[in-house]
């Protein structure tokens, strides 16, 4: 089984306690996740530590910090291909 820093490295998107969250850092110094609540910016900080304890359930991870107990998933974002040459040329007129 991998560990949580393992999928940290191959995901772009978390989503913790139901947020999503695109700004994260995995790093020697931990886990930190930033995203924003509505109006609210909400920050969580992992220690290395704590990110070594994470348990897997399935495709969600359970980690706890001084708060308690927090849920996350690591996800890959959708992205829009790079190549616009498959778009038809609207300028050219169609051939009859």
């Amino acid at each position: 089984m991998s560990s949580l820093a393992t999928a940290l490295a191959s995901c772009d998107m978390l989503l913790i306690d139901g947020l999503h969250a695109f700004d994260f850092t995995c790093d020697a110094n931990g886990l930190t996740v930033e995203c924003m609540d509505g109006r609210q910016h909400r920050r969580w900080s992992f220690t290395p530590e704590q990110v070594a304890a994470a348990v897997a359930n399935g495709d969600e991870w359970q980690l706890a910090d001084a708060q308690g107990e927090h849920r996350l998933i690591c996800m890959s974002a959708l992205r829009a291909p790079d190549e616009d040459d498959e778009e038809p040329d609207l300028d050219e007129p169609a051939d009859r």
